[in-house]
């Protein structure tokens, strides 16, 4: 099953991308267009839609939040389609152009990517009538990237949000990492939060006070738990009580609430 479908959130061209094995897509990708800069790719699973709907688009910039499978996998076809340059975060470099592993689920729920050269991203990004400036917020991937139009309160936010409350971390995510990075984009002046799997045009400053406000929960409770003398593997098998089984079967144990709890702890106690 394929899902493709667009949006207008003002000057902001959205479209959501969904592909599914059979039953509905587990979950849906957004990029998005302004002036002539594309946010993202989607996953490779729906190049084709992805290339005919951005067909007529006029791109001659692509910037990714990061590499993962779901936001760089049609970069590279955009990039000879468009003749367009790619942008990213430095540490997502070598990883595009050598290519990177990804494991059976995620060949089932995105695709393989291409590899290709990206060039590293300037201090602005300057479209014909707005511009993006780059953020580092690690923490969901190490080269994670966040683009902020300062003077319409847009945030392009890759991964960094997802959800207030969410259930799981993949193998690689690092809970204090993430805590730092909502942090610091707290700092900044947003409404829209164009998230790439649940863009939210208002109130986005306060979906990411949420999320940071769980996480915060978190770690007091896993301080708590230390403070008493619980050990590690004690914490996370207390506080993973309400694992998503299937999740954490489906990927393989590469996402999952023990994850997230674990990289809590790792974040207290290294």
């Amino acid at each position: 099953m394929k899902i493709c479908n667009s949006f207008q959130f003002g000057d902001v061209e959205a479209y959501e991308f969904g592909y599914g094995f059979i039953v509905r897509p587990p979950m849906n990708v957004f990029l998005y267009c302004i002036d002539d800069i594309l946010v993202d790719t989607a996953q490779p699973l729906m190049q084709k839609a992805v290339i005919e709907v951005l067909r007529d688009k006029r791109i001659s910039r692509i910037v990714l939040t990061h590499h993962h499978e779901d936001h760089s996998g049609n970069a590279a076809v955009l990039k000879e389609l468009k003749r367009a340059s790619v942008y990213a975060d430095p540490r997502a470099r070598e990883k595009m152009r050598a290519g990177f592993k990804i494991l059976p689920y995620q060949h089932v729920m995105w695709g393989r990517p291409g590899t290709l050269d990206v060039l590293p991203l300037d201090a602005k990004v300057e479209g014909d009538k707005y511009t993006l400036t780059p953020v580092h917020t690690p923490g969901h991937s190490e080269d994670h990237t966040v683009f902020l139009e300062e003077n319409q309160g847009w945030l392009f936010s890759g991964d960094l949000y997802l959800a207030d409350r969410i259930k799981y971390f993949r193998s690689d995510e690092k809970f204090g990492d993430t805590v730092e990075s909502l942090r610091r984009v707290l700092k900044l002046d947003f409404e829209a939060l164009f998230c790439a799997h649940s863009p939210s045009p208002s109130n986005g400053k306060e979906l990411i006070r949420r999320k940071l406000h769980f996480l915060e929960d978190i770690l007091g409770e896993v301080e708590d738990l230390l403070e008493k003398g619980y050990e590690k593997k004690e914490i996370v098998k207390k506080m993973s009580k309400e694992e998503v089984t299937f999740i954490k079967l489906a990927t393989m144990g590469d996402v999952s609430l023990a994850r997230m709890i674990s990289s809590a702890v790792d974040s207290i106690v290294p």
